[in-house]
């Protein structure tokens, strides 16, 4: 019985072509594993474009500022070392799904200005969103608090308790929360907004929700501005406290050099006479 080869050279020779030559004959086997192969190499290029794009759109509704990583942070005191430590734990203990599972996690940023909170903070996001695909939210708290009252606006035409509803149903479903300006400029919080405060923390407790809490507050002052009820809240959480206490960050504004001394300005804002 004639083989495959020699019924292709028939039929090639029937039809005045030439036969194909030794080396273009490929057996069924090996024509198989190699659509297989590049069947596989396409669904793995469309997996890896279609995680890319995930991440993407994860990066872009989080609010974060995008130079806010680890590659473009500092390391130049003691108190910003000890925090990239803690917060590179934060994001290793994610690989593991019962520290995930057991519990809502708070990490606590505290310290004055300029100190690099928001930073490391936004460099943490950034990590878990590009190795986990963690849904991130970043918001300053008084943001939250002036769309807050603005909602009870009943005149107002821009649905805007509509957008409030949106927005607090945002801050109780994402991964991670971060609350920046944490009663900033504030001794203490009215008492329904310390409610407010208290009950969405409690509700993302509940949901074993993790955040990230930033203040200009020591730990007794931010007790105060809180309230012992929203206060309490926190301790619930597995918190991780960091203390922000080396040099601010920031560059100053130096004053014009060129401008005479002995000019005595118009005007000078906050003056205490």
């Amino acid at each position: 019985m004639d083989s495959i080869k020699d019924r292709i050279n028939n039929l090639a020779k029937a039809m005045g072509k030439a036969a194909p030559a030794d080396d273009a004959y490929v057996d069924y086997q090996t024509l198989r594993k190699q659509y297989e192969q590049q069947a596989n190499a396409e669904i793995q290029q469309l997996q890896q474009n279609s995680k890319k794009q995930r991440i993407n759109d994860l990066h872009g509704r989080s609010d974060l500022n995008p130079k806010w990583t680890f590659a473009n942070l500092v390391e130049d005191s003691d108190d910003v070392i000890e925090a990239v430590s803690i917060a590179q734990s934060f994001i290793a203990a994610h690989e593991d799904k019962a520290w995930r599972d057991e519990g809502s996690h708070m990490m606590l940023f505290y310290g004055d200005y300029g100190r690099g909170k928001s930073h490391i903070a936004g460099a943490i996001a950034h990590q878990l969103i590009d190795q986990y695909e963690i849904t991130v939210l970043y918001r300053q708290l008084s943001t939250m608090l002036e769309l807050r009252y603005f909602s009870y606006d009943f005149s107002a035409q821009d649905n805007i308790g509509q957008k409030f509803r949106a927005a607090h149903q945002e801050l109780l479903d994402v991964d991670l929360l971060i609350l920046d300006e944490v009663c900033v400029n504030e001794s203490v919080l009215k008492k329904n907004t310390q409610s407010w405060l208290g009950n969405l923390l409690r509700q993302r407790l509940v949901n074993k929700k993790n955040c990230i809490l930033i203040t200009n507050h020591n730990l007794a002052e931010l007790e105060h501005a809180l309230g012992r009820y929203c206060f309490e809240s926190l301790k619930e959480y597995d918190t991780y406290k960091v203390r922000f206490s080396g040099p601010s960050r920031r560059s100053g504004l130096a004053a014009d050099e060129a401008e005479a001394s002995d000019v005595t300005p118009r005007y000078q804002p906050n003056q205490v006479r």
